[in-house]
């Protein structure tokens, strides 16, 4: 599609109409032919008039380019995405209940065995496992085993859309999370309040609580594979 016509082409075309019919004067004041003087001062004005009119031209012009293409435009290389509702992570402190008689309580991991074994959208998550065990005094290698379990090592579409690490829920389904790290310390917060703490002290007996079998929001079953699944990541881990 080609600009409008410029309200000044009009103007253009009658003042150089009028440069050409009129004859041009010398510096001694006699009148002289345009045509037949080519350095005379009418054939300036001609010259300086055709060149504003080709620059206004290439600026009309200018503002025809494609979206694409036009340089005064922002462009967007990425498509449009919703923003993610991601709600806020209760970093409170909760300290170790004397109903904890477990052996899950914090132990040094091997930092490059761990960082090793986690893969995916977990890949470089070893240091927040750590840093969460040592915050809920919980053995990371019980954090590591539980996500790897949950997400397939990193592959889940609750892992990789949501940063979701250990199958926590919400108000609406599936939490989502600004990061991995913020998933893992609420992992850990809710294993130490409302596990560890309250006596669950086998992954057996975590998984019945965790994962129970039968519910609703389960209906392949594969709440029945938890514990054995958490157990093995555990052991391979430690």
């Amino acid at each position: 599609m080609t600009s409008p016509i410029s309200s000044n082409w009009f103007y253009y075309m009658t003042m150089a109409s009028m440069a050409q019919a009129m004859p041009s004067m010398n510096l001694s004041g006699r009148a002289t032919n345009s045509l037949g003087n080519a350095g005379n001062e009418n054939t300036l004005f001609l010259m300086l008039l055709n060149a504003a009119m080709h620059g206004r031209s290439d600026s009309n012009n200018a503002t025809s380019l494609p979206f694409s293409q036009n340089q005064m435009m922002p462009q967007m290389n990425s498509p449009f995405t919703l923003p993610v509702n991601v709600q806020a992570v209760d970093k409170i402190d909760v300290p170790t209940s004397p109903n904890d008689t477990s052996d899950f309580h914090f132990k040094p991991v091997q930092l490059l065995k761990l960082d090793t074994s986690l893969e995916g959208k977990l890949s470089g998550s070893a240091t927040h496992f750590i840093n969460a065990g040592k915050k809920y005094d919980i053995d990371p290698s019980l954090l590591s085993a539980i996500a790897i379990h949950e997400t397939g090592n990193g592959s889940s579409r609750a892992v990789n859309e949501k940063n979701n690490v250990a199958g926590m829920m919400g108000k609406n389904g599936l939490r989502s999370y600004e990061s991995v790290e913020d998933s893992i310390f609420d992992m850990a917060r809710n294993l130490r309040k409302n596990y560890l703490n309250q006596g669950k002290d086998t992954i057996a007996e975590i998984g019945a609580k965790y994962a129970p079998i039968g519910v609703a929001n389960d209906p392949t079953g594969l709440n029945n594979h938890w514990t054995k699944g958490v157990s093995r990541q555990f052991n391979n881990l430690s």
